[in-house]
């Protein structure tokens, strides 16, 4: 049985790698960062929580690396652990740059020394291409980082080519274009779009505001994307893949198809609030995803982007209707109990 570990197991993409890992028969632990309460629901929701072992790991502390590399001597490691949010990035820079960049130094380092025969996927980012040199984007477009989080994302992409020349590591690099899920997180723009066509769907609220409505950005499905990292440690040979679907859509376009599901005219609930704007922005992201096609046998387009857009809101819909059920309930309740309780 192959054993592989997952680094940021607790994320979108930690838990959709998990279920299909799992369902390839592996063996799979996956690292968390001790915290008072660490957030295991995505992994609950998949319905494999109960099926993953987790071990505590720390990007900031090499020993806790090395310390779950001896233990566990997989055979393949996927480390998708970062401070993942654009936006964050420029309210904390540093702690960006020591996660995201060194973070996976420590790990590559701790790779050598523990488990250099293991198999390493690297999470890079389409926001490494920032301030755009070339459209579409592939493997051989020059990068132009616009943000702290680009920056820590192209150091970290560059020590692990590093260390697959110098080390001879089996180490890949996924330069991934957006990808979305019911599982993205509320700070992503699409998350935030979808569940609040769900909250004004169900009377919770009236607007969203928005900042750069003309971004555009190729969005995919996270589950089609974990398939794509585990196919480049299937190849003879480790290289960098970029996977996108190759056609990307502006947030007007996805705000418009999302209230659209629910029969709804977005342009009476969008609000484009200017504070929302960032520093600096990336404009367009469109990513080439070829080489993956050819060489890894990947569909970029296995989920089309109307049936991505439909599946969150619909998933954001029925959450959103729970949430309203049990927060009812609970409002009955405490009246039964205590007559003059008002939230």
């Amino acid at each position: 049985m192959p054993t592989a570990i997952i680094t940021g197991i607790t994320g979108q993409d930690g838990a959709y790698l998990a279920k299909f890992l799992l369902g390839q028969g592996y063996k799979v632990y996956g690292t968390f960062r001790r915290v008072s309460q660490p957030n295991f629901g995505r992994l609950e929701r998949l319905g494999v929580l109960a099926d993953v072992e987790l071990i505590p790991f720390d990007l900031l502390d090499q020993s806790s690396m090395i310390e779950a590399l001896r233990r566990v001597q997989p055979d393949e490691i996927f480390n998708l652990a970062a401070q993942s949010f654009v936006g964050a990035s420029f309210e904390q820079p540093v702690a960006t740059g020591e996660i995201t960049g060194l973070g996976l130094t420590r790990l590559l380092d701790s790779v050598r020394l523990v488990c250099p025969e293991a198999k390493f996927y690297q999470a890079s980012s389409s926001e490494m291409f920032g301030k755009v040199q070339a459209v579409p984007q592939d493997e051989s477009t020059p990068f132009y980082p616009q943000s702290p989080y680009a920056a820590a994302k192209l150091y970290a992409h560059w020590v692990t080519v590093n260390y697959r020349q110098a080390y001879k590591l089996f180490a890949c690099s996924g330069i991934l274009f957006n990808h979305e899920s019911p599982l993205r997180g509320l700070e992503f723009v699409t998350r935030k779009i979808t569940y609040s066509v769900a909250r004004i769907y169900h009377g919770l609220q009236e607007k969203v505001s928005l900042g750069n409505l003309d971004a555009r950005r190729d969005w995919g499905y996270a589950e089609d994307f974990v398939e794509g990292m585990w196919k480049m440690l299937q190849q003879p040979r480790p290289d960098t893949y970029v996977l996108a679907t190759g056609e990307n859509h502006s947030v007007r376009e996805f705000a418009e198809r999302a209230f659209a599901v629910m029969d709804m005219d977005w342009q009476q609930y969008v609000d484009v609030d200017e504070s929302l704007l960032r520093p600096t922005d990336v404009q367009t992201l469109l990513g080439n995803p070829k080489k993956a096609v050819e060489t890894l046998g990947w569909d970029p387009q296995k989920t089309p982007f109307d049936e991505l857009v439909g599946m969150m809101v619909e998933s954001d819909v029925e959450l959103v209707g729970r949430e309203k059920a049990a927060s009812l309930g609970y409002e009955r309740q405490k009246l039964r109990e205590y007559p003059h309780f008002k939230e």
